[in-house]
């Protein structure tokens, strides 16, 4: 089914809440406002508010600049900030280099200005023959120096391999994640689990993750637990993940796979053993039945309106295998593999026109009235 709006009116469905957004659908002739108070839509007032508000272009371009510059000072998925062993072992690989290589540029330019400084000052005076010292000091700068530094990097180098290997022995826990354009499959071998775009794992265990694709190269990588590796389809490798400590770290698809690969995203959300244990228990129970009639309305859409023919939810007539498993999908942080925050809101606007948010996914757009669509809302959300 075709999107129901275009234009500039589904560009502020992120931003808009779900009651706007239901009262817009509805045919109301008052068009929502968006958050900084401007109708949406197209009239002469809309545009002159705009205009009022637009930044001059260098403004925007010294702002995007600080914020790109800021942007990677730290994040939840920076190397810098290690959060396994194996990501310790490539933080102090990367630190070596770096600070090794900004001595070797530091010496480079002072013999560089010396050099020029020195031939400067005496331009006019006899070619002199060349000293032993010369010839001793360009053999031992440029050959042996870069040998034994250059021997170096590469022991320190296969000290860290190890580490970032799959660790040898049985798993504590073996996920299987497969890429697919544009979302992350999630398995847990053993268990009736499937989730999609999320990875809970235990502190201190050692996870197996064994990664393939379904239909282009992908690349899985987090770079708080370990390195990148490959999706390759038909073929399956693995990696290791091992937690040091709780919390969320963010991953991503490494290698160019299409439109959205920059939004093909996933979380690995660190717990204590508790916790894991008590999360594994919740997603592995069958969906529980609708307990409100706003629910129950939104399952009949979700069963009639083709939600049910592209995805899956454990115990109900819907088993589709095109989109993400959603059996559990109110208990997901996030909306298309980290794209979206899962909220209410942003959830009906991904509904309404999901190409809007994620261009070139496979979800077409939706055209429900403002029941049917809270009523899926507040369906999906229940999947706990």
């Amino acid at each position: 089914m075709g999107s129901l709006l275009g234009g500039s009116v589904v560009r502020v469905f992120r931003a808009a809440p779900l009651e706007m957004i239901e009262a817009w659908t509805n045919g109301q002739p008052e068009a929502p406002a968006s958050n900084f108070g401007t109708p949406l839509a197209g009239s002469a007032s809309s545009v002159r508010s705009l205009s009022l508000v637009r930044p001059a272009a260098p403004r925007l371009a010294l702002v995007a600049g600080g914020a790109l510059t800021l942007a990677g000072c730290g994040s939840s998925q920076s190397t810098l900030e290690p959060a396994s062993p194996a990501s310790k072992d490539i933080a102090h690989l990367w630190w070596v280099m770096f600070i090794g290589a900004t001595i070797v540029f530091a010496v480079v330019v002072v013999l560089l200005l010396a050099a020029i400084l020195r031939r400067g000052s005496r331009a006019d005076a006899p070619v002199r023959e060349e000293s032993r010292f010369g010839r001793t000091l360009v053999f031992t700068g440029g050959a042996l120096v870069p040998l034994v530094v250059l021997v170096g990097l590469f022991v320190l180098i296969l000290q860290t391999l190890p580490s970032t290997s799959q660790a040898r022995g049985r798993a504590a826990l073996t996920v299987d994640v497969v890429g697919r354009q544009w979302f992350w499959d999630v398995r847990y071998e053993g268990r009736k689990l499937v989730t999609a775009n999320e990875i809970h794992i235990p502190v201190g265990a050692a996870v197996q993750a064994r990664v393939t694709s379904e239909d282009v190269i992908h690349s899985l990588w987090i770079p708080a637990l370990n390195r990148k590796i490959d999706t390759i389809p038909g073929k399956t490798s693995a990696i290791t993940l091992r937690a040091s400590h709780a919390g969320t770290f963010r991953g991503q698809c490494a290698e160019f796979c299409g439109l959205q690969h920059a939004n093909m995203a996933l979380l690995v959300v660190a717990e204590p053993p508790a916790a894991f244990r008590a999360w594994l228990a919740r997603e592995t129970r069958p969906v529980a039945a609708p307990a409100s009639a706003l629910a129950r309305r939104g399952q009949a859409v979700f069963l009639g309106s083709g939600c049910s023919g592209c995805h899956t939810v454990s115990g109900t007539g819907a088993n589709g295998k095109v989109g993400p498993d959603l059996t559990h999908f109110g208990s997901r942080r996030t909306i298309g593999a980290v794209t979206e925050t899962n909220t209410r809101d942003l959830l009906g606007g991904w509904i309404l026109d999901p190409q809007h948010v994620k261009p070139g996914n496979r979800m077409p757009g939706f055209r429900l009235s403002g029941p049917e669509l809270r009523g899926l809302t507040a369906y999906l959300e229940s999947l706990k």
